[in-house]
């Protein structure tokens, strides 16, 4: 009996290449399953943070919402009391008065309820801008000590005695039919606030421009679903009768207060139609903190009134939580996905996998100095 020897077999298949090898002579490619568990593992995670944005664009796609939701009143006049915190603004705030005379509305129906907390001459040069003026009224609220933007606010609400309470920025300038377009707003019964579009950055660059027209798109499903979340500083126009006092500790005053309105039972609208230009940094790391700032506020407003999540209809059901999302959740599933992935490349390469969270943080370095070109919008 003759038994085949590895080299003849070796030999026999050299000679025969149609001979099919034995199962002992075939090598296995070695398997990494961590790694593709980790692979899957991220995509899965990314698929899940996604899912609410495409959700989001489909319903967008599906109903389309352009401008106001709002019953508007066009030749709406309600009597309006302009608040203006201002603190150490010499430089600007005369130009910011020529602002707020231009509007386009009758100055016999204002009173400008300025709060003020500077060291420097800004209440002086107010006093001195309408020394000669009867309108509009002037009611200038002079703090002995800085408490903050917050205190200061309530305080200006609590003295605003008109029909219509409009909250502005010293350093933003509005449209001239910003006043009529509010009030138009207002005259349907079931809002109670409305803010606006910012048509300029002044000072930003295109990638705020950008994000600032994104967020515009958003805030109009919002309303249409039923109210926005978020309202803006240089231009909020509220029901005097449905202000409510905001926390003294808060940073993101305008949205507390149209939050706590939504939650009384009326709805908080925004209108492109109001457009106004806002002051921006711009050194882009100036830019950054700023907006930094301003998401650590939202952030600890949605968690200080996450009991209003399943809440006033669509608002509570739809809109907090897709804020929640936003601000909140995906950040931190991006998080994850991206140490999975960097797992999986630990897996796969070693220490060549460092690479994953190597490139990233050189993407996030950059772009932290505005040095990505046409990537910077990323």
């Amino acid at each position: 009996m003759d038994i085949e020897s590895p080299a003849d077999a070796g030999a026999a298949a050299i000679h025969n290449p149609g001979r099919q090898p034995t199962r002992r002579h075939l090598k296995q490619c070695p398997q990494r399953p961590d790694m593709n568990r980790l692979a899957k593992a991220a995509a899965v995670v990314f698929a899940v943070a996604a899912l609410p944005y495409l959700a989001f664009l489909a319903l967008y796609g599906l109903l389309r919402p352009e401008g106001s939701p709002a019953r508007k009143a066009e030749g709406a006049e309600p009597t309006v009391s302009i608040v203006l915190p201002t603190y150490n603004e010499g430089d600007i705030v005369e130009k910011k008065l020529d602002d707020l005379l231009a509007l386009d509305y009758p100055m016999a129906k204002v009173e400008l309820v300025v709060v003020d907390s500077s060291d420097d001459e800004t209440p002086d040069i107010i006093r001195e801008y309408f020394a000669d003026r009867e309108h509009p009224e002037l009611n200038l609220i002079e703090e002995e000590e800085r408490r903050g933007l917050a205190p200061a606010l309530n305080d200006a609400y609590a003295a605003a005695e008109n029909e219509m309470v409009v909250k502005t920025d010293c350093d933003s300038y509005v449209a001239e039919d910003a006043l009529r377009v509010a009030a138009a707003n207002l005259a349907d019964p079931d809002v109670a606030a409305v803010s606006g579009t910012n048509a300029e950055v002044l000072g930003g660059s295109e990638v705020e421009e950008g994000y600032r027209g994104v967020q515009g798109h958003v805030q109009t499903l919002e309303s249409h679903l039923d109210s926005t979340l978020i309202f803006h500083g240089p231009f909020s126009a509220f029901a005097n009768d449905a202000i409510v006092p905001i926390d003294p500790d808060s940073i993101a005053d305008d949205t507390e207060l149209a939050l706590k309105i939504r939650r009384n039972g009326e709805r908080v609208v925004f209108d492109p139609a109001i457009r106004y230009q806002e002051a921006s940094h711009s050194d882009f790391r100036k830019r950054r903190q700023q907006k930094d700032r301003r998401g650590m506020g939202l952030i600890r407003l949605l968690y200080r009134q996450r009991d209003a999540l399943g809440q006033h209809g669509l608002y509570g059901w739809l809109v907090l939580p897709f804020n929640w999302w936003f601000m909140i959740v995906s950040p931190w599933l991006v998080a994850l996905g991206v140490g999975l992935l960097t797992g999986g490349a630990l897996v796969a390469a070693g220490p060549f996998g460092l690479a994953v969270p190597a490139a990233l943080g050189a993407f996030v370095w950059m772009g932290g100095r505005d040095m990505l070109g046409s990537l910077q919008p990323f």
